[in-house]
C-alpha cells in the first residue's frame, strides 16, 4: 500500500461520530444536525427534468473534457458573473466530478513528488482535502491561520520569507469554509505577486461565491486577475460547483477555469484518471449554468435565515454573519468556560443538536489551533429547522 495513505487524518465527521459513540441523545428532542454542509433547500424541477429528459445519454460514453455546450454554458456563466472577457471553452474550461475531485487531482498534477521539500499551502482552518491531496502527491501541507482580526481570512504575511520557494499550491478558499471570510482585490494582488516571484500555482476554491448577505457578490479569482491586467489568468485555476449554488450535491458537477497550459496537463492526467462527467448529468448542468432565477432565489431563503437565526444565536455565542457562504463561526465561551468538542458532545446529549467542534477543521500550527473554542453550524435546513436549533442552544448556553 502507498505509505503516504498513514499520513491522513479521519475526517472531521469521523472524529464527530467517534465523539458521539457513547453519546443517547435527549429523546424528548426531535435530532436536528447543523453539522454537515449539505444544502437541504429543494432541487429546482428544471434542473430535474432536464437530468430524467436526458436520460438516453447513458447509452454513450462520456468525454473527459465535456460536451462543447457544457463548456460554452460555463464560460457563458463566469463571463457573466465576473464581467469577464470572452473565454475560450475549449482550452480555459474543464467541467468535472464536482469541485472536491478536482481540488485532490490538481495537487497531483501540479506538484513534483521528486522534491522532497515541496509545501502546498492551505488556509487553517480549512477544507480537509488540501491537506490530503498535499501528502499524497508527495509534498507536506503548510498551514496559514485564520486572522480574526480580518474577518478570518488567512494572515499571509505572517509567513516566513523562506516559505514562499517551497511552496508550489496554494489553495485559496473564498468564500472560506467554515468562516465565510472573502478575499480583497489587495489580498489577490499580493497572492499573485508572490506567485510571480515564486512561481507558484494558486488553486481558487469558490464553490460558496453565490451565497452572499450584501449587495456586491463576492469577488473570484479570475475576476480579480482580470481586474488587474493578468491576461490569460497564470498560474491560476478557479474552481466552482454547483452543489451549493443550485442545490444538487448528489449530481456531482462543477467546473475548473483559468490558465490554459496548466489545465491541458490536468486535462491529459484526468483522461488516464478517468473523469468524465455523466452525459444526463452534463445535460443538467447547462440547464443549470443558464438560469440564474433560481440561484437568486436560493440566495434570497439564506439571506432570510442567516437574519433571523444569527441574533438568536447572538444572545449567547460570539458569532456575527460572515461575509458569504451558509456557515456561522461561532466562539463558544460568551458564557462559560467551555472547549469546542466538550460544547458539541453536551449538546448533543442535552438537546440532540449536532454541530461541528472548530479544532476538527484546524491543525495546530504556529503554537495554536485556530479551530479552538469555536463551532461551524450549517445553517442548510430549512429556516424554522434552523431556528428551533438556534433557540435549544440558547436554552443551552444558558444552562452552563
Amino acid at each position: 500500500m502507498n505509505p503516504l495513505l498513514d499520513r491522513l487524518q479521519p475526517y472531521p465527521f469521523e472524529k464527530l461520530r467517534a465523539l458521539f459513540s457513547d453519546v443517547t441523545p435527549n429523546p424528548a428532542y426531535t435530532p436536528i444536525s447543523l453539522g454537515i454542509g449539505e444544502p437541504k433547500h429543494p432541487t429546482p424541477a428544471f434542473i430535474q427534468h432536464a437530468l430524467a429528459d436526458n436520460l438516453n445519454g447513458l447509452a454513450s460514453y462520456p468525454s473527459t473534457i465535456g460536451t462543447e455546450p457544457l463548456r460554452a454554458a460555463i464560460a457563458g456563466w463566469l463571463e457573466r458573473r465576473y464581467n469577464l472577457p470572452p473565454l475560450n471553452p475549449a482550452s480555459q474550461i474543464l467541467p468535472v466530478n464536482g469541485s472536491r475531485e478536482a481540488l485532490f487531482a490538481l495537487a497531483q498534477t501540479i506538484v513534483d513528488p521528486a522534491q522532497s521539500d515541496a509545501l502546498v499551502m492551505c488556509p487553517n482552518p480549512f477544507y480537509q482535502i488540501y491537506e490530503g491531496a498535499a501528502y499524497l502527491a508527495g509534498a507536506n501541507p503548510y498551514f496559514v491561520n485564520s486572522d480574526p482580526e480580518r474577518n478570518f481570512a488567512p494572515a499571509y504575511r505572517s509567513v516566513p520569507a523562506d516559505i514562499w520557494p517551497r511552496v508550489k499550491l496554494l489553495y485559496v478558499c473564498s468564500p472560506g469554509n467554515p468562516t465565510g471570510a472573502v478575499l480583497s482585490l489587495d489580498d489577490w494582488k499580493e497572492l499573485f505577486a508572490l506567485s510571480d516571484r515564486h512561481g507558484f500555482v494558486i488553486a481558487a476554491d469558490e464553490c460558496y461565491s453565490e451565497i452572499y448577505f450584501k449587495s456586491e457578490a463576492p469577488l473570484g479569482g479570475l475576476e480579480a486577475a482580470h481586474k488587474l491586467g493578468r491576461d490569460g489568468y497564470p498560474r491560476l485555476i478557479a474552481f466552482s460547483s454547483l452543489s451549493k449554488r443550485s442545490n444538487v450535491p448528489g449530481m456531482r458537477s462543477g467546473f475548473v477555469a483559468g490558465d490554459a497550459a496548466i489545465l491541458k496537463k490536468f486535462l491529459l492526467y484526468r483522461t488516464y484518471h478517468g473523469g468524465a462527467m455523466s452525459p444526463p448529468v452534463q445535460a443538467a448542468s447547462i440547464a443549470a449554468w443558464n438560469d440564474e432565477t433560481h440561484v437568486v432565489e436560493n440566495r434570497a431563503k439564506y439571506i432570510a435565515k442567516f437574519a433571523q437565526v444569527t441574533p438568536v444565536l447572538q444572545q449567547v455565542l460570539d458569532v456575527a454573519l460572515p461575509d458569504a457562504g451558509f456557515y456561522l463561526w461561532a466562539k463558544v465561551d460568551k458564557l462559560a468556560s467551555i472547549s469546542d468538542i466538550d460544547f458539541a458532545k453536551r449538546l448533543y446529549a442535552e438537546y440532540n443538536v449536532t454541530v461541528l467542534p472548530g479544532s476538527y477543521l484546524a491543525r495546530d500550527a504556529h503554537g495554536s489551533n485556530p479551530g479552538q473554542q469555536r463551532i461551524r453550524m450549517a445553517l442548510v435546513a430549512e429556516v424554522d429547522e434552523c431556528l428551533e436549533a438556534a433557540h435549544r442552544i440558547v436554552e443551552f448556553c444558558r444552562g452552563l
